[in-house]
């Protein structure tokens, strides 16, 4: 009886804290995932994320990154603009229009926590928000959040895949939700629309070819053979979103701290190829942008404009 008043209770105040929805799975060593992350990781798939192949036993098994764990409680929060870039002008992803998710959706988690641990008495558990190695899509279609789709992103039919996924991994025991079914069916939009081909078979994803990883994770200069490949971004890639049929069932954000800077909205190519130190500390204060620093930015930009 416990278990299933105190997952009502983190719900409810999930919910009151701006997420999108939760759901709820029981910690331990994912099985059907090991021998693809293998195999993925073997392929190479993961171009210099060398980080990948770390912790590999941690990514599979929340019991090893948090002591005595027995659930893990995935969220989702919507960042999906109300406003989109001016039409001539280079790309960035939704996701990265305002401040950085990690600031945004860590202080809510340790709020959660703190709610639960207020309520419910000693737990104990860690905040996880794409920092960590832990297979976030995985947990979150195992809580019944959604179903990973041909892109390899998390789907929803009543909400699309315009959000971040986090997690709270505690000490808890819960009521365990069931995942939903795939419902990409016959679909192959994101596949036929992916400007690199990334997206090599359906459910695999060539990171070492996608165009965020290009535009963000590769620290080196862009291959030569995705010129005129990019689309225009210069920061990450929404393709295979945009194009997927669930997001015309998105939805705008009501999170004032994903709204971007009005100058992100505005600029035209003219505008991001002159782009200063001073400007681009100024539109992206705060911004997951700042990744790739400026002479990242730059390189993108210029390997767009050639």
């Amino acid at each position: 009886m416990n278990a299933e008043k105190n997952t009502r209770l983190i719900k409810t105040e999930a919910k009151r804290l701006g997420f999108l929805s939760c759901g709820v799975s029981k910690a331990e060593f994912l099985e059907k995932e090991a021998p693809r992350l293998e195999k993925w990781l073997n392929q190479s798939m993961h171009g210099e994320m060398q980080y990948m192949e770390n912790h590999f036993d941690k990514r599979l098994d929340p019991t090893k990154l948090v002591e005595g764990s027995k659930s893990v409680i995935s969220l989702l929060l919507n960042y999906f603009p109300s406003e989109e870039q001016n039409q001539d002008s280079y790309k960035i992803s939704k996701y990265a229009y305002g401040m950085d998710y990690h600031f945004v959706i860590k202080n809510k988690l340790k709020s959660l926590l703190h709610y639960i641990q207020e309520k419910i008495g000693e737990v104990h558990g860690r905040a996880f928000v794409d920092s960590a190695p832990v297979l976030d899509k995985a947990w979150a279609a195992r809580s019944g959040l959604g179903w990973i789709g041909k892109n390899s992103n998390l789907l929803t039919q009543q909400v699309g895949s315009f959000y971040f996924i986090a997690e709270l991994i505690v000490d808890l025991e819960l009521e365990y939700d069931t995942p939903v079914t795939d419902h990409c069916g016959t679909c192959t939009a994101c596949i036929d629309a992916c400007p690199t081909e990334a997206i090599v078979q359906p459910y695999v994803v060539d990171g070492s070819k996608c165009i965020s990883y290009l535009t963000i994770e590769l620290k080196n200069e862009i291959p030569s053979e995705f010129d005129g490949k990019l689309d225009d971004w210069m920061f990450g890639c929404d393709v295979c979103q945009d194009v997927c049929p669930w997001n015309r069932f998105s939805k705008s954000h009501s999170e004032p701290l994903f709204n971007p800077h009005p100058d992100l909205l505005d600029f035209t190519k003219k505008d991001w190829e002159e782009i200063t130190e001073d400007v681009f500390q100024k539109v992206f204060k705060k911004s997951a942008v700042k990744r790739t620093k400026l002479s990242g930015f730059q390189r993108n930009v210029n390997f767009l404009k050639k």
